[in-house]
């Protein structure tokens, strides 16, 4: 039997997971560019296993209650050694100065400077550059806040198409009991009109013999006289 949809994603976690921590050994020993390009992969590889510890999680809901318990406990792992690479990815990047950090300081350093010092021009761009960061910024948490309110209705068509699943099921194991119930009765109708005809062969039998023996003593009767 093939694997379902969830362990298809727990198979692609795991082994996202190994390259994460094999990745996270490996960036400490890297400098400059390098360690910096290293830890945007690695960003990459933990949002992408976050996606599928959600997948998982929305999948684990269409199963039934006892198996349910089960996986939430193998999520909640998952999570635990997610967390795990996540501390240490943050450790490995703490060498790095922090780019929103710096290109404020840059900013703030540019507008203390004396106006003969600082064109309109630039101070216009720093200002541009400014909205635009803040404008990203904003649509970065709408997309979040409306990729959250997806993932709940996600969660509760699940739920619900979950406890369809079940009445379904409840609603076939009925049927099959009355099906089971009809086939007994149809077997006893059989028996009660087999029972009917062979009395009734039975029956005209004695009557056939009544006859015959009344057909004989009239005719013995008759022959006498």
């Amino acid at each position: 039997m093939g694997e379902n949809m969830f362990q298809s994603y727990e198979r692609q976690y795991t082994e996202l997971l190994a390259s994460l921590k094999r990745k996270v050994e490996n960036v400490s020993l890297l400098s400059g560019e390098q360690k910096k390009q290293k830890l945007k992969e690695l960003q990459q590889g933990i949002d992408e296993s976050e996606a599928l510890i959600r997948k998982m999680d929305l999948e684990a809901r269409s199963f039934s209650k006892a198996e349910l318990v089960t996986l939430k406990s193998k999520l909640a792992e998952y999570k635990a050694g997610l967390n795990n690479v996540k501390k240490e990815a943050k450790k490995a990047s703490a060498a790095l100065p922090d780019e929103v950090a710096a290109r404020q300081e840059l900013m703030e350093r540019g507008l203390g400077e004396p106006l003969g010092s600082v064109s309109a021009d630039q101070r216009n761009r720093l200002l541009q550059t400014t909205d635009r960061l803040n404008q990203s910024g904003e649509r970065i948490k709408e997309s979040k806040r409306v990729a959250i309110e997806t993932e709940d209705i996600g969660a509760q068509i699940l739920g619900s198409l979950s406890q369809q699943r079940e009445t379904l099921l409840h609603a076939r194991g009925t049927l099959h009991g009355v099906d089971d119930n009809i086939g007994k009765s149809r077997q006893i109708l059989n028996r009660m009109a087999q029972r009917i005809r062979t009395n009734k062969i039975i029956m005209y039998g004695i009557i056939a013999a009544l006859v015959f023996a009344i057909i004989l003593i009239l005719y013995f009767k008759f022959k006498k006289h």
